[in-house]
């Protein structure tokens, strides 16, 4: 008799750990069920970012290339006067420095002052600016329109890239 209770009480406790079991599977199916659920829900919303990420990288990345493209313009046409009249080489200077900015246009500019009052712009060539001397300075200005990778609602079609770069003119 002492045999069979504890025999019984062994079946019990293994009935138990068996409902145990089956709750716990099942428990863990409906938590898979719901992890994909939420997975399926947060996916979009994780891709859009990513989208948007991209786009934004995109953006700025062309607009460094543009502000280095007039930097690039400027810098030859400052080597010298004649240099700094070249408008098709600062054109080419600009364009070698950021080639896959399709469609770039740039435009140069020559700017004289007073060595007295070199903020102030006065016409080229600067004349009466005695107790000085007149400066050459080049302006060039590059701008690009970047075109996103997607279309999105309430953005525009084209973005507007700016650079602009100026220089004193070595005489």
């Amino acid at each position: 008799m002492r045999h069979e209770a504890v025999i019984r009480a062994g079946r019990a406790e293994e009935k138990r750990a068996l409902a145990v079991v089956l709750i716990t599977a099942r428990s863990v199916r409906a938590q898979f069920g719901q992890s994909v659920v939420e997975m399926a829900l947060i996916t979009p919303v994780i891709l859009l970012l990513l989208v948007g990420t991209i786009e934004i990288g995109r953006f700025a990345y062309y607009g460094i290339e543009v502000s280095n493209a007039a930097r690039a313009g400027v810098q030859y046409g400052a080597q010298s006067l004649a240099d700094s009249k070249d408008v098709p080489g600062i054109t080419q200077a600009s364009q070698n420095d950021a080639p896959e900015v399709a469609g770039m246009n740039v435009t140069a500019t020559n700017r004289c002052a007073c060595s007295n009052s070199p903020a102030n712009y006065v016409g080229c060539p600067a004349r009466g600016c005695a107790p000085g001397h007149g400066l050459v300075f080049l302006q060039v200005d590059t701008t690009a329109n970047i075109q996103p990778l997607f279309r999105y609602p309430g953005m525009p079609a084209s973005f507007a890239a700016k650079g602009q770069a100026i220089m004193r003119v070595m005489q």
